[in-house]
């Protein structure tokens, strides 16, 4: 005779007190009853549920990836029953499941698949590796990788391709800067494409040139796209194994989810296939590039068969990054005073793609890094929402909101545009920001505690392959407000930085929001899916500097541990 387990009253408790007797419980849920399924109580560490009013709990019971109870061990314990499974977190901390609020999913597989550049430290480092890696390629094949970033350099620099040729005359090199915005190509890898001393710049793109008017081999935001079209499609069973690559790398870092951005709309069905079959573990919202608008504002929402992949966003681009300089400025760069920035998107085409979107129930999703750019967000999407006065929570998103004009902080609130930001991307642009912005506008960067105490909500993410995708440096980014090593002055003005409990909401609660999920993601709540992140130390107490060595232990999906840290 199988054991049923009636799960009837279970107790949050802030003093972790039984039901019943002082102090009373802060809240007393129903729930949902386990119908014979197995009961697994996680416990025996701490457990923080993310909930404002009774933020800790001893135990925490699971059916069918559902969490039935949060409270006392002895209450969770007695009302599981002796069948229950108990799972011993050993002194961790369990915490809602983290998710990444804005990844590039194929591109986190494919950096595991590809030539990783993140740990070059120098051009002449940068040249000795494509040196090393065309010893072993083919003549003309491609060399291709990604990951450089050359803020911290010695040179002071952007590679060139007078830099690249002499170790890679006959083999097109193509390296891609880490924000994805810009990448260096050689002299062979311009000539294959097409690219001389005279081609034309591409509208929302730049090639760049030296002091001679030559075509450097830096090619800016759409300006890629030339030599980029050398570069083969991954095929199916190449994407397919970056996917997979990509989900055990984020179980490992201890994300249960992510929002996957600028998504074809095939990869996405692809990616619910996977999830399907187990080969993808993790959770994924889905924003696809444009072209798929229409299909997806007549279909609807789309989900895997088991719930774990959703698509219902669009993504778009309003200007490029920061640090290649794409970034669309209200007044010009301060170490490049010849440019504003980029423009990627007009507004007809703009306020055409929003209107078809508030029509099909899309959400979008628009890149905008920049002051004039985030302005001219703002105004669009202003101008969007009061044509459609009967559209509600839209919950449109602005992706990155690194720069802004300090007076149009409050419209987030104002307008429920959702700022979508990712901190370790101010702990390491905050090195090279003060040159490119000056003083003044530094006041307006990176704004988390304003935007905060003006009421708007911040889904936190990494930007990943961008950024490492690592949630300890991002939760640390987010509460320390220093680089990795410490560093920290004036400039990064640390009266940004946020709260832990906070910050936990960045990662939990609010990308639930930014997704449509608060009533299952989230927090650690009887009814809501069972995804949990476990770290080995308390990253809501240990010193700042601590918490980038927590490391994971466990990570939990819809209540299957997806990645357990060997003991």
């Amino acid at each position: 005779m199988k054991h049923r387990h009636s799960l009837s009253i279970f107790c949050i408790s802030l003093a972790l007190t039984a039901c019943g007797g002082d102090p009373q419980p802060k809240e007393t849920t129903t729930a949902t009853d386990a119908n014979d399924a197995p009961v697994t109580i996680y416990t025996g560490g701490t457990i923080y549920t993310g909930v404002d009013d009774a933020p800790k709990a001893e135990a925490v019971a699971v059916s069918d990836g559902v969490i039935l109870g949060v409270g006392t061990r002895a209450i969770v314990e007695e009302s599981a029953g002796a069948n229950a499974t108990i799972v011993d977190l050993d002194g961790a901390t369990m915490l809602p499941g983290f998710t990444d609020a804005h990844a590039h999913f194929l591109g986190i597989g494919m950096r595991e698949l590809t030539l990783n550049l993140e740990e070059v430290g120098s051009i002449e480092e940068l040249v000795s590796v494509v040196a090393s890696i065309v010893q072993d390629t083919g003549d003309e094949e491609i060399v291709y990788g990604r990951g450089w970033i050359e803020t911290g350099w010695p040179e002071g620099r952007m590679p060139t391709r007078d830099d690249l040729d002499p170790v890679s005359a006959d083999n097109p090199v193509i390296l891609k800067r880490a924000d994805g915005h810009a990448l260096v190509a050689n002299s062979a890898a311009l000539a294959a494409a097409g690219i001389d001393d005279a081609t034309a710049d591409p509208e929302g793109g730049i090639i760049e040139r030296d002091a001679e008017g030559r075509a450097s081999g830096i090619l800016i935001d759409r300006a890629q796209g030339i030599v980029e079209a050398l570069l083969a499609e991954p095929n199916d069973a190449k994407k397919r194994e970056a996917y997979e690559k990509g989900s055990d790398v984020y179980a490992a870092y201890g994300w249960t989810g992510m929002h996957n951005m600028s998504v074809d709309p095939g990869n996405a069905k692809m990616i619910a296939g996977l999830s399907d079959e187990g080969v993808v573990d993790v959770r994924v919202y889905n924003s696809i590039e444009q072209s798929g608008l229409d299909a997806l504002a007549q279909s609807g929402p789309q989900a895997s068969n088991n719930g774990r992949i959703i698509t219902r966003a669009m993504k778009l681009y309003l200007d490029g990054a920061l640090g290649s300089r794409g970034a669309l400025l209200t007044e010009p760069y301060h170490d490049r005073p010849e440019t504003s920035g980029l423009l990627l998107m007009q507004k007809d085409e703009a306020m055409d793609l929003f209107n078809r979107a508030i029509a099909g129930g899309v959400q979008v999703n628009t890149h905008a890094i920049g002051d004039q750019a985030n302005r001219l967000l703002l105004d669009w999407y202003a101008e969007a929402f009061a044509a459609h006065p009967d559209a509600s929570d839209l919950r449109w998103r602005d992706e990155h909101t690194q720069i802004l004009h300090v007076e149009d902080i409050p419209r987030y609130a104002e307008l429920g545009v959702i700022a979508s930001m990712q901190p370790s991307h101010a702990i390491g642009d905050l090195f090279f920001a003060p040159d490119r912005l000056g003083p003044d506008r530094l006041d307006g960067a990176y704004p988390w505690r304003s935007l905060i105490d003006s009421g708007a909500i911040i889904a936190g993410g990494s930007d990943a392959p961008v950024e490492r995708g690592d949630p300890l440096i991002e939760f640390y980014a987010a509460v320390a407000r220093r680089g990795l090593d410490g560093t920290q002055n004036e400039d990064w003005r640390p009266d940004q930085a946020v709260t832990r409990a906070e910050a936990l909401k960045m990662f939990t609660l609010w990308p639930a929001y930014a997704s449509f999920q608060e009533d299952s993601l989230g927090t650690i709540e009887p009814g809501k899916r069972a995804d949990f992140t476990v770290f080995a130390k308390d990253i809501m107490t240990i010193p700042e500097a601590e918490i980038l060595s927590a490391t994971p232990v466990m990570t939990v999906v819809d209540g299957k541990i997806v990645f357990r840290a060997a003991r």
